[in-house]
């Protein structure tokens, strides 16, 4: 029955690319064109930050069949220390990803949780263990106020429903309210987000013992990430992992 209701919507509704006005064959897609300028992280990365490194994945000198690789790192995780576990992204914060990113975070694009949250499905298969709690970066009340929704926290509903996993939308709270990252160089990135974020004082517990997956839109410098990672620690996390939609990247 509902197939045929889909079915019906669709010759109605025809599905349209998520980021222009084309025909797709499904819905939650992009066209070709608009695929091919989404550039998806593949292949050999960071294994803290996601970010794409040169090499192919899985191949080392001297390794035989079915033999355990070191994880790669990228120069940024070699010369900042980072106080989680692991990494990943599923795009190139540039092109078509940038123009989806900004679409959700301030277009009211709510729409693009849903595909967001299978890209990044996708992408942290790797690092994925069964009992992690999956938690989104907050934002302050009063940003929450102004935007009416925090973007991340839907991406990561929208996660924890497609991995199956637990989920804790309010595991962090921002204690300040902190001025933009925008234009900011890393040390004051870092300086900006020290102390801004907290476990929440009724559900912070939930991340004791627990191997916890922070969620994030965005990851420049890692300061937010990090400051997230230090307050799950803080709470007692057994292990943070983080993930983000995108990553910004020297070129």
């Amino acid at each position: 029955m509902q197939t045929a209701i889909s079915q019906a919507l669709h010759l109605i509704y025809p599905p349209q690319c998520l980021s222009c006005d084309a025909l797709v064959t499904s819905d939650f897609g992009l066209c070709g064109t608009c695929w091919r300028d989404t550039p998806f992280i593949a292949g050999l990365v960071c294994d803290k930050c996601g970010a794409p490194l040169p090499g192919e994945a899985g191949a080392e000198a001297g390794a035989g069949p079915g033999a355990e690789l070191a994880p790669e790192f990228c120069d940024d995780c070699l010369t900042v220390p980072r106080p989680w576990h692991q990494g990943r992204a599923a795009l190139l914060y540039r092109d078509n990803a940038r123009k989806l990113v900004l679409a959700l975070k301030h277009g009211d694009r709510q729409d693009l949780a849903r595909p967001a949250a299978t890209w990044l499905a996708r992408t942290a298969r790797p690092i994925l263990t069964p009992d992690m709690l999956i938690a989104p970066v907050p934002l302050h009340w009063r940003r929450l106020l102004s935007r009416r929704f925090n973007q991340v926290a839907l991406i990561s509903t929208a996660l924890a429903r497609e991995l199956a996993l637990d989920h804790c939308p309010d595991l962090l709270v921002r204690t300040r309210r902190t001025p933009s990252q925008e234009g900011r160089d890393r040390d004051t990135r870092f300086a900006n987000l020290a102390e801004a974020l907290a476990p929440h004082p009724k559900r912070g517990a939930r991340a004791r013992g627990r191997h916890v997956l922070l969620v994030d839109d965005v990851m420049t410098s890692g300061a937010t990430l990090s400051a997230a990672a230090e307050a799950c620690r803080s709470a007692g996390a057994r292990a943070v992992s983080v993930l983000a939609l995108a990553r910004v990247v020297k070129d």
